[in-house]
């Protein structure tokens, strides 16, 4: 396959209403190439089977990943997350990390997000799926899948909206808790993500742009696609992380913290901490570190970012640099 030729990108439009995932489009975006069981596909022939096991049943696992600077950041904690969740569902993914690496960065060089183009590749985010593959009927026994995992790569020019970094976001408490490991273990970065996306739904009809979620007892475990943090008396909390995927950037923020003396802690809190927080702020790998000014209708502080949130930015950026130097 051919690499692909970028013209010159025209002016972006906002795509508002997604919280810390609002973003611009990009016109390059349609003519990307996607990977898909080794092979790179123009974006409108790129397709799975019907009867593919992620279709059917969501059985899967996926990461999503930012480009920096060409490379792919934090990747081999993204790798371990993956092949943990594929060992976890008893799914062969096919490739080793050497390989599957391989394949992600072949699929930046055939669209031309690396090398010279690695400033372009600043804002690139990848989304990296992995299905059990065909089945031979629709039915949810795993022996009833036929041949390979289904891999696909699909990578966009793609950076969060600059004003949700300073202007903040607004959560709203829902009602659908995040479930104990016997039920489905939120460790898992898996396809099947519906209690994530009726927590979404219930906080949008509510007019927030994403959804605080309780544990089953009660405490604040996460939001429905970041992770959640306040600021009391200059100390960052965060909830237990029992109730939560293992984040990515919720992990490196934490270390942050514990590298530049500032405190942190892990642990149980309830919303009333929350509504009488100085600060708070979530994270993830697409937009890093955002600022929340307000929680069910309570403004968090001065409503507006605080100085230790943009701090944490700042120091995040500097983390990514140096993760991604040559």
């Amino acid at each position: 396959m051919p690499e692909s030729t970028q013209a010159e990108p025209a002016t972006p439009t906002s795509v508002p209403g997604k919280g810390t995932h609002e973003y611009r489009e990009d016109p390059r975006n349609g003519h990307i190439l996607i990977y898909v069981n080794g092979e790179h596909l123009p974006r409108g022939e790129a397709k799975v089977s019907v009867f593919d096991s992620g279709f059917v049943l969501g059985d899967g696992v996926w990461e999503g990943l930012r480009v920096h600077r060409g490379r792919c950041a934090f990747l081999d904690a993204h790798l371990d997350r993956l092949y943990e969740g594929a060992k976890a569902l008893d799914l062969d993914i096919g490739l080793d990390r050497k390989a599957l690496s391989a394949a992600l960065y072949e699929t930046l060089r055939v669209n031309g997000m690396t090398g010279a183009a690695a400033s372009a590749a600043d804002k690139v985010h990848v989304r990296l799926m992995v299905t059990r593959g065909l089945k031979a009927t629709p039915y949810q026994d795993p022996r009833v899948t036929i041949g390979p995992a289904t891999i696909v790569i699909i990578p966009e020019y793609k950076a969060p909206e600059a004003a949700v970094l300073t202007r903040g976001i607004r959560l709203f408490t829902v009602h659908v808790r995040r479930g104990p490991a016997d039920v489905q273990d939120p460790k898992l970065n898996s396809h099947s993500k519906l209690n994530c996306l009726l927590a979404c739904i219930q906080a949008a009809k509510a007019g927030a742009d994403e959804a605080l979620m309780l544990d089953p007892q009660g405490f604040v475990a996460t939001c429905n696609s970041t992770h959640f943090f306040i600021v009391r008396k200059g100390a960052v909390w965060t909830s237990s992380g029992d109730y939560c995927l293992g984040g990515i950037t919720r992990a490196n923020v934490i270390r942050l913290c514990r590298e530049n003396c500032i405190g942190v802690r892990e642990g149980n809190f309830s919303l009333t901490d929350v509504y009488g927080a100085d600060e708070s702020f979530v994270t993830g790998t697409f937009a890093g570190v955002a600022p929340v000014i307000s929680v069910d209708g309570r403004v968090i502080g001065s409503g507006s970012r605080g100085h230790l949130t943009e701090r944490l930015q700042s120091l995040y950026l500097e983390l990514m640099e140096r993760e991604c130097a040559p």
